[in-house]
């Protein structure tokens, strides 16, 4: 059983780990770098530890500097939240290697997942529908690339094998473009992963974002607790996020949910994990599997009442899943705002001191946020500095519950994306629900499509 996890991250998901931790009655190690030396979560653990220099790579990314602070603090697990290590395969076999627990899969399946094409071929394996491509890497051989092409049926998409988060990626409109872009998309892959292998994909035109969140314990028990709504992205980066999907076809949601069950089976997956679809016209297409907690899990957590951390911890203290799939219940619709740290015009990052904060509150209001007031937020890192999570009875509930709590928030000194969400909540669009992923950049004046 883990009696000490040290949390391999900052900000509000450190302080999440902990919280979760704090219940089951695990002591906790921070670790954090100098620019982070004010995080709230280092107060409130048994331990912390200073690992580095503000720059990622010197402190959060710093696998010695980690592994050394478990040793030296006695800890037996480690936790990588999600970012910096959180899918990285050889940190976790590192954590493994060194004799602690890695609070995740393991190293095999965070490969398998983090290469996009070996995951495809995973996911058709286990019946998990796929977007129509190359099931493969898109072949070097010029004629027989541009026949998958025609095949395919244009615009389709060239995607990295190792990308994620919305690079290396390339929109192809026509045939005569496609070996350019193909050979600049490889190109500019191996510069940013090592890895220049692209595979290429029928570009949907308006599809929504939808995923599905599983628990498995790599003992043969896997369980899905829905799905999530999250289209209101930009630049590939969702800003808002909901549960259950509204507007889903029922029977294509059933199938989905059961396939990726089995997929975690099939693949011997071990802890939390999501499953990243594109959906059009009634139909689900496999995208990529985050083999890690979510930034948005908290709206599972609330329409399930599963506590997605906890049941990590658990699963990764040997134990099996603490329910069955008989015992996951969807009751009611939860919304998540990410607020970052930004203008909400420009969206250049805005750190600085926040001279007030007030969290909102009130029947079915959470805040997942290591903000408070005299707290500085650095320049050196991801500008989310928390999030806003409602529940209702159903969505117009959960809707209205998050306008009043958007009314309520004051973050003072630093500029936020609050006002963006302010306007969100009430447009129309989205407020009648079932918006596409190109929504929002429309609405800004962003969209090439």
């Amino acid at each position: 059983m883990l009696n000490k996890v040290l949390i391999a991250n900052r900000g509000e998901i450190a302080l999440r780990i902990l919280r979760a931790c704090k219940e089951l009655g695990i002591k906790t190690v921070a670790v954090h770098s100098t620019a982070d030396k004010d995080l709230m979560h280092l107060s409130l653990a048994d331990e912390s530890v200073c690992i580095g220099p503000a720059p990622g790579a010197l402190s959060y990314l710093n696998i010695p500097a980690i592994i050394s602070a478990a040793e030296v603090t006695g800890a037996n697990g480690i936790h990588p939240g999600y970012g910096f290590l959180a899918e990285n395969a050889d940190f976790a076999e590192q954590v493994e290697n060194s004799g602690f627990a890695f609070i995740g899969p393991n190293a095999e399946t965070i490969r398998l997942m983090g290469d996009k094409v070996c995951a495809k071929e995973a996911m058709i394996k286990a019946g998990v529908p796929t977007v129509p491509g190359s099931d493969g890497p898109l072949p070097e051989d010029e004629e027989t690339a541009l026949a998958l092409g025609r095949k395919v049926g244009y615009p389709v998409i060239i995607k990295a094998a190792a990308g994620g988060g919305g690079r290396g990626m390339r929109v192809v409109y026509k045939e005569e473009d496609l070996i350019s872009s193909a050979k600049l998309t490889r190109t500019e892959a191996e510069a940013a992963f090592g890895n220049g292998m692209v595979y290429l994909e029928k570009f949907l035109m308006n599809p929504r974002h939808v995923e599905v969140q599983v628990l498995s314990d790599g003992q043969g028990h896997a369980v899905h607790l829905g799905d999530r709504d999250c289209s209101l992205q930009r630049r590939h980066q969702k800003v808002l996020e909901e549960a259950p999907a509204p507007f889903i076809d029922p029977k294509s949601r059933e199938e989905v949910l059961k396939r990726c069950v089995d997929a975690c089976i099939d693949i011997n997956y071990r802890g939390a994990g999501t499953f990243e679809f594109l959906y059009e016209d009634g139909n689900f297409y496999f995208i990529e599997m985050n083999t890690r907690v979510q930034v948005e899990h908290p709206v599972t957590e609330m329409v399930t009442g599963i506590d997605i951390v906890k049941e990590m911890l658990s699963i990764a203290s040997g134990n099996p899943l603490s329910f069955t799939q008989d015992d996951v219940v969807i009751r009611g619709h939860a919304l998540e705002c990410r607020i970052n740290a930004e203008d909400p015009k420009t969206f250049m990052p805005c750190p600085g001191k926040v001279t007030h904060f007030h969290a909102p509150g009130g029947n079915g209001v959470r805040v997942d946020s290591h903000l408070y007031s005299g707290y500085t937020v650095p320049p050196n890192y991801d500008s989310l500095i928390g999030k806003l999570i409602t529940y209702g009875k159903d969505r117009e509930e959960a809707l209205a519950r998050m306008r009043n709590a958007l009314e309520e928030v004051v973050v003072d000194g630093i500029k936020t994306n609050i006002p963006l969400h302010r306007d969100l909540v009430v447009d129309a669009g989205f407020c009648k629900g079932g918006i596409n992923i190109h929504y929002l950049e429309k609405k800004l004046g962003m969209d090439k499509h």
